[in-house]
């Protein structure tokens, strides 16, 4: 619109339009390009401190390097949680799984070797590794191939960022500019239409038309949320949350619901054992034994419950044990068995969740003899997990196998016929301040539900401790039962979901989305990932594994949610400022062009000429360049809030139309008691309009009163007053003829003062009908 304005004054020979629609152009571009510049290079250091790295081999010496410092050559270490950080082939290779769903769609791990492969498509390429892939099982070593864009995954990536869909925030500003290109063609088709048929001059009302059309237009508005995203991000980053993409700021305010996972996020994810117990409850160091077997020689890394197991134990292996072979975890089977020679037996040892054994199992061990594991004891298992899951204990099944002599390697189907022999009994107490985070985040107006692969009980008893509903629960076998829409009818209703898988947390987070909330996700573990992708803000922690931070918007310095609530405020701050530009830019540039188009109807000449509308309209931008500095009301951090046109064009009109009153009050005054001519008329009108059109902002900034609430911030009030004194400088000063001004009496400017501060005083009144919910 600007463009067009510019190009029609300059090819008119209104060479003084073209010279401030020019400059409002070049001050809105500069602006725009010297911040948005800054903020790339400050979101690029603060981005540095969690880029993606990884391991290695140069020189013969092992060295982390961030994934874009990689070349074709390299070789690097692979283990579970790792990103695939480029296109390559395997060197070598123990029971590596890769989660190649990103390239090929197959939701199983694909398992890979060092044997030679011709496969033509990589889901049929067992030794090749590909960038934007992740592991999830094993360990081994890449040779990187391709790097970059010149990888599978880069030019997946490049189609998906040409055709990225919209953020929130897009959306919004979207619907805005829709807005204003409603209101900004009506009336200016209005008054071109009604000019001509008046026979006005058609060269002058059309120029008048086209002034119009940038009066309405909120040049800044890039610049202001550019500015305003930048100070967000920075002043987040000093509450140790570092935002990867601006416009996550917004809708981290706008969130209104929160997912969390369980483990490091509500509890000290410090585990420690507790007891290892035999299928009757009592205690077994036979238990303790073969799960430090399987914890010692399992080849990918270890976890919290594998270091708890070894520091528990913290000995030597008793006799001479040989690992043999290995089925690493995945997330389908929920365990890990290893193959071991032990005293000339091969002995295959089972760990993992209590029901993924049990259902591979045909027995129990008591007190070294084999029972069949029947109906009765089935229930005892259930018992004893349902006994410890109460006080909030994890449980982890251990199961043996006796295997013939000659087999020296396992599959996942040698997982079967198991005798049970035992559990290991885990505590992760909850963080000291997680009932008090639990706290401000609900004060914030947030949902929280928690999403864990636990045991029910478990998770309920976490939920009670920290202070969370915890009776409406459902399980991951309840979800794969229900359709994407049957979910989507009864996530509202649920507060825990336990014992469920990663495409199900996915699952969940589409259903909220469904069901219109603003939904963040916060998780560290490869299983997180995909959670955390389909979020609208998806958060992270700098420990996280790397699959896990490169799908998150948000990375947290510290890996609680007390960080998280002073991230949400810091996003509504943010938000509330840019709301506040567009409150401000939208009801003014409303009611004074509206007046103006009215006026040039009735009126025998214009109420403003074009270039003093132009003028108008620079120097009440440059007025609100303070804003993204400004303070925000407590009311402004206490909900979340997202774009609402009904509510701002409801502030518009009812602003507007406050303004347009008093500007009609103002034409009469002009016109009957002083008979102001052309010159005059303007003059006066001008010195009204932009007094009017600034002051206002110290009214519309806060809900409260402008005495009562928070202070404006000193740069606001400097380039408030500043822009006020030089506008009326400019209409009252010596040069004010220049632009079509002449000197009014002193009469006529106590008088526009008088109608300013009944403007500004019914400003006040009118504001919060306008802001009250419609």
């Amino acid at each position: 619109m600007l463009l067009a304005a510019a190009l029609v004054s300059g090819l008119s020979g209104d060479v003084g339009s073209f010279v401030i629609i020019a400059t409002v152009l070049s001050l809105s571009i500069t602006l725009d390009i010297v911040q948005e510049h800054r903020a790339e290079l400050t979101a690029e250091a603060l981005r540095e401190s969690v880029a993606i790295r990884a391991d290695a081999v140069r020189d013969g010496k092992d060295v982390t390097v961030l994934v874009t410092a990689l070349v074709p050559g390299d070789i690097v270490k692979l283990r579970v949680g790792d990103l695939i950080p480029a296109d390559g082939i395997v060197l070598d290779a123990q029971e590596l799984e890769i989660n190649e769903a990103l390239m090929t769609g197959e939701p199983f791990p694909a398992f890979k070797t060092d044997a030679p492969c011709s496969a033509a498509s990589p889901a049929e390429a067992t030794n090749a590794l590909f960038a934007g892939t992740s592991t999830v099982g094993g360990s081994g070593r890449m040779l990187v191939v391709k790097t970059g864009g010149r990888t599978r995954f880069g030019a997946i990536a490049a189609a998906l960022a040409a055709n990225a869909p919209p953020t929130a925030l897009e959306q919004g500003v979207h619907k805005l500019g829709l807005l204003i290109l409603r209101l900004t063609l009506f009336l200016t088709l209005f008054v071109l239409l009604a000019h001509l048929v008046a026979q006005r001059p058609a060269l002058e009302s059309f120029l008048f038309a086209v002034a119009l059309a940038v009066g309405l237009t909120p040049e800044l508005l890039p610049m202001v949320m550019t500015v305003t995203l930048a100070r967000g991000a920075l002043r987040m980053a000093d509450r140790k949350v570092i935002v990867k993409r601006l416009s996550a700021i917004h809708d981290l305010g706008a969130m209104d619901t929160l997912c969390v996972d369980k483990t490091g996020t509500l509890t000290e994810a410090k585990i420690t054992l507790e007891a290892h117990v035999d299928p009757k409850g009592r205690p077994s160091d036979r238990v303790l034994s073969l799960a430090y077997l399987n914890s010692t020689f399992q080849a990918g890394v270890r976890s919290p419950l594998d270091d708890a197991i070894l520091s528990a134990r913290n000995g030597a292996i008793d006799g001479c044990v040989v690992r043999l072979s290995e089925v690493p975890f995945d997330f389908e089977r929920r365990c890990l068995s290893v193959l071991v020679a032990q005293n000339d037996e091969h002995i295959l040892i089972a760990k993992g969740a209590p029901e993924s054994i049990l259902a591979r199992s045909v027995a129990v061990d008591i007190d070294g003899l084999a029972h069949p594991l029947d109906a009765a004891w089935q229930q005892k298992m259930r018992d004893i997990q349902d006994q410890y899951a109460r006080d909030g204990l994890r449980l982890l099944a251990v199961a043996v196998r006796s295997v013939p002599h000659e087999q020296q390697t396992i599959a996942v189907g040698d997982e079967a016929d198991l005798t049970m022999t035992g559990f290991c009994v885990f505590a992760d107490p909850p963080k000291q301040d997680a009932a008090s985070a639990i706290e401000a985040l609900t004060s914030l107006g947030i949902t929280i539900k928690i999403l864990s692969g636990d045991h029910g009980a478990v998770v309920s008893h976490v939920a009670r401790s920290v202070g969370l509903q915890s009776d409406r629960i459902m399980t991951g076998a309840e979800i794969s039962e229900l359709s994407d829409a049957a979910l989507t009818a009864r996530v509202d209703n649920i507060d825990l979901f336990a014992r469920i898988d990663p495409d199900q947390k996915r699952r969940i987070i589409a259903a909220l989305r469904h069901r219109n909330h603003v939904v963040g996700f916060m998780g560290d573990g490869v299983n997180d990932a995909p959670a955390i992708h389909a979020a609208h803000v998806g958060i992270s922690v700098t420990g996280a594994t790397e699959v896990a931070r490169a799908a998150a918007d948000i990375i947290l310095l510290a890996p609680d949610l007390s960080v998280l609530a002073a991230g949400v405020r810091e996003g509504r701050r943010t938000f509330a400022n840019i709301l506040k530009y567009v409150r401000m830019g939208t009801s003014s540039n409303f009611g004074n062009m509206l007046s103006m188009a009215l006026a040039s109807i009735v009126l025998p000449f214009l109420p403003l000429l074009p270039l003093q509308i132009l003028l108008n309209n620079l120097i009440y931008d440059l007025s609100e360049i303070g804003i993204p500095f400004d303070e925000v009301d407590p009311e402004d951090l206490a909900q979340p809030e997202a774009w609402n046109m009904a509510r701002i064009l409801r502030f518009t009109i009812i602003m507007g139309i406050v303004s347009s009153l008093f500007d009609v009050i103002t034409f009469a005054v002009l016109l009957k008691l002083f008979e102001a001519n052309a010159a005059q008329f303007q003059t006066g009108w001008f010195v009204e309009s932009i007094s009017t059109q600034i002051l206002v902002i110290f009214v519309i900034r806060s809900r409260r009163m402008p005495w009562g609430g928070n202070r404006p911030h000193v740069i606001l009030i400097a380039t408030s007053l500043g822009a006020l004194a030089a506008g009326v400088a400019l209409a009252l000063g010596p040069w004010g003829r220049l632009f079509g001004f002449t000197p009014p009496s002193a009469a006529l400017l106590a008088t526009i003062i008088a109608i300013a501060a009944a403007y500004l005083f019914s400003a006040e009144i009118a504001k919060r009908l306008a802001v009250s919910s419609p």
